[in-house]
């Protein structure tokens, strides 16, 4: 087994590093403070070719496999502070472009793969809905059909990038008494008569990143904008959901690994008591619990990323990547403030906003406990 990376992929990663460096960190404090998202960074990283990595080149992506893909996501996270943009551009490619590459007629993906790509365009996944959280097949958003349209009624809830969407896959039932089985997928422009949006949220962390309620009333979409066929939603909801899990959180093993040199760094050079802090054994341990969250944390995520670009099953997999990333994150975010102190407290340094942000991740594309309840129905329990 050849844990090393090609030297393609090395060399990728140190670019997108350094691009990140130069474009997407200017002006963070300001901007996590106003909720505001950049279309200007995000115009960015399209013309350096972000949100194409996994995509055909026929559609102005760069088709890197998804093991390159993860490696240089894993060097965005590395080289940009802005979780929220990070976050936005993930869930753009993973929940958005992909089911669209993979469902998608040859008219949709000529229709949108070329603006998603490009930066022209932001595309959002809309499935949850207030009552449902977890239960997420639970939907009450109806789709009926009125000769070569659909009328869509209903509203999504908590939905990433929403307020800046410029189209969105909408889940839908064609037939409420089907269950999930009568869940479809929709492509739902902005502009549409009858799909409007809220305001966006004020949130905890990843305040970069908009997110909205969507209200569909009598929206009429035409009948080739159905994704994936009648019924096809829960399928597509899963795959986009394996992709996402798997790939969404590898910007976040770039920054454990920027967050881990940090601590280091402060270790070696912060005196107390007549020595360096990484002396007392209480912050040496802390630190070393660091480096083998991120280390394992790296092998499980690549593993799932390998299995997935082989075309091999990994939703077990990519639940325990998703599961275990998110919370290293979190616990590693606290132990960069114990280890900060008062400075890790006070919102200048970035350590207290990785804490925030680090929280998201274990809510978002299904939580903690339902990421353990996968994998357990995978063990036969």
């Amino acid at each position: 087994m050849d844990f090393d990376f090609t030297s393609d992929q090395v060399e990728l990663r140190e670019a997108v590093t350094a691009f990140a460096r130069a474009e997407l960190g200017a002006d963070l404090l300001e901007e996590e403070k106003a909720g505001h998202f950049s279309r200007t960074k995000w115009e960015a990283a399209a013309r350096f070719g972000l949100q194409g990595l996994p995509m055909p080149e026929a559609f102005g992506g760069t088709d890197r496999d998804l093991l390159t893909t993860v490696c240089a996501m894993e060097g965005l996270g590395y080289g940009c502070p802005d979780n929220g943009l990070i976050f936005s551009l993930n869930a753009h490619v993973w929940s958005a472009e992909m089911p669209i590459l993979k469902f998608g007629t040859p008219e949709q993906k000529d229709r949108y793969l070329p603006k998603l790509v490009g930066g022209e365009w932001i595309a959002v996944h809309a499935m949850t809905e207030e009552g449902s959280g977890s239960d997420a097949f639970n939907v009450r958003t109806t789709a009926t059909r009125r000769g070569d349209r659909f009328v869509l009624n209903g509203s999504k809830l908590f939905i990433t990038n929403a307020p800046v969407a410029d189209v969105v896959v909408v889940f839908a039932s064609e037939d409420l008494s089907s269950g999930p089985d009568g869940i479809s997928a929709f492509l739902v422009e902005k502009g549409t008569p009858g799909f409007s949006v809220s305001r966006p949220f004020e949130k905890m962390g990843l305040r970069t990143s908009p997110m909205g309620q969507i209200f569909l009333e009598d929206c009429e979409v035409p009948a080739e904008r159905r994704l994936g066929g009648e019924g096809a939603g829960v399928a597509l909801f899963n795959s986009s959901m394996d992709y996402e899990r798997a790939c969404i959180l590898a910007a976040n093993i770039g920054t454990l690994e920027r967050q881990l040199e940090t601590c280091v760094e402060r270790a070696r050079t912060w005196q107390r008591f007549g020595k360096a802090i990484g002396k007392f054994q209480s912050v040496s341990n802390k630190i070393a619990d660091m480096k083998v969250r991120l280390e394992t944390a790296r092998l499980l995520l690549y593993k799932t990323a390998w299995l997935k670009g082989q075309g091999k099953r990994a939703s077990m997999e990519s639940a325990m990547a998703k599961l275990y990333v998110s919370e290293c994150f979190v616990q590693s975010s606290l132990d960069a403030i114990e280890l900060f102190g008062a400075y890790g407290y006070m919102a200048e340094y970035e350590i207290e906003r990785d804490l925030r942000d680090a929280v998201g991740g274990t809510i978002y594309s299904g939580t903690s406990a339902i990421q353990r309840m996968i994998v357990a129905r995978h063990l036969g329990l």
